[in-house]
């Protein structure tokens, strides 16, 4: 039975995640002391004990998550003898998850990839004025349909595609007056629902091209190693392993749509049945189901859920 192991994005935080782990398990203290550490500050006294809008800032949000995923998985191999060179075909990541799936796999240090988020979610917030950028969710509208919205919507303004999340669920994500149009173009062509979403920014479009820069700079300073499995690439939807390539990627990412659909579809079309999503929340669980028939996931980020892998492995 092929695996792939997956971490998800923002929007999966919420307040006291990986405080159970790190209660119960020295591996996953030790991988938030090493985040503390090379942020110099107590990130995991926001994680633990909040208060929520400080955790999801962006610049908070990111290098928490990887945290969260990280120390989880630094738990199946300590407790229940994981390893992903052996038990994983693929790792993948939504968005800032990429990072997580890569420091996961070996080819950052979590000092590195926290690092790296940080400068990540400041950039991305810096890009573009707070007022200026939205991002939409298109519901019930696949990818074709939803990318002639944006086109229309433009106007000789930035409204693209961010997030082809699967399920009929598109994200657009441009200047605000842009994609407001979206929404109600989308509206009157049959989608189920059309929202403005609650982000401070509008990412993965053109508008983030000051933090792509920014990424370009960071990561040419990052010693990046070939990860011990592949990870698919959510700009390509396709499985890389090349340290520079890899750079060129996460630069790209940015700006550039998360094809997470395609890199579902990608990993069960190459034999992937089950998917273990590592870390806070079951997001990506929820969208698997949807987009590759007949496999299963099993979202992992609390001691009993690690329990659950260790007992169904004979561990």
């Amino acid at each position: 039975m092929a695996a792939a192991f997956v971490f998800p994005g923002q929007g999966s935080q919420a307040v006291g995640m990986g405080k159970a782990l790190a209660d119960a398990f020295a591996p996953a203290r030790a991988v938030f002391d090493e985040v503390d550490a090379a942020l110099g500050e107590k990130l995991t006294a926001t994680m633990w004990d909040g208060p929520a809008d400080k955790l999801t800032l962006t610049e908070n949000a990111q290098p928490a998550l990887m945290a969260v995923s990280v120390a989880t998985m630094r738990v199946l191999e300590a407790e229940a003898g994981a390893d992903l060179a052996r038990d994983a075909q693929f790792v993948a990541g939504h968005s800032l998850g990429e990072y997580s799936a890569l420091a996961a796999a070996g080819a950052f240090s979590v000092s590195d990839a926290a690092r790296l988020l940080r400068i990540r979610g400041r950039a991305m917030q810096q890009a573009v004025p707070v007022g200026t950028g939205a991002m939409a969710a298109l519901l019930g509208m696949e990818l074709d349909a939803a990318a002639a919205v944006a086109a229309d919507a433009a106007q000789g303004e930035v409204c693209q595609v961010a997030n082809d999340n699967g399920g009929g669920q598109v994200v657009v994500s441009g200047n605000k007056s842009a994609v407001e149009r979206a929404v109600e173009i989308a509206k009157g062509r049959g989608a189920r629902r059309a929202m403005l979403l609650q982000v401070s920014a509008p990412f993965h479009c053109a508008l983030m091209k000051p933090a792509a820069d920014a990424m370009a700079e960071a990561l040419a300073k990052t010693d990046v190693k070939p990860p011990v499995v592949p990870v698919v690439a959510n700009v390509l939807a396709q499985p890389i392993s090349d340290p520079q390539e890899i750079v060129r990627r996460l630069i790209e990412q940015v700006t550039a749509t998360v094809r997470w659909r395609e890199c579902a579809s990608f990993m069960a079309g190459a034999g992937v049945t089950k998917f273990y999503e590592i870390g806070s929340g079951k997001v990506l669980t929820g969208l698997l189901k949807r987009i590759a028939d007949g496999a299963s996931g099993v979202a992992i980020g609390t001691p009993d859920d690690v329990a659950a892998f260790k007992a169904a492995r004979g561990a």
